[in-house]
């Protein structure tokens, strides 16, 4: 019994897990913030070039 009361008082794999689900959903954060602004600076710069090729 004493066992068992250990296990559920080790909350070190506990932090763990949460660590790696904190991690995931920086991760995940970031994947989509950086596809977002991928796209948002793709057209800008095809707008850039655009407006130079009419100056010429």
């Amino acid at each position: 019994m004493q066992n068992m009361r250990k296990i559920f008082k080790n909350s070190k794999g506990a932090t763990a897990i949460e660590y790696g689900l904190i991690a995931a959903l920086i991760a995940v954060a970031a994947i989509s913030a950086m596809s977002t602004l991928g796209k948002n600076l793709g057209a800008t710069f095809n707008s850039v070039s655009g407006n130079m090729t009419k100056a010429q």
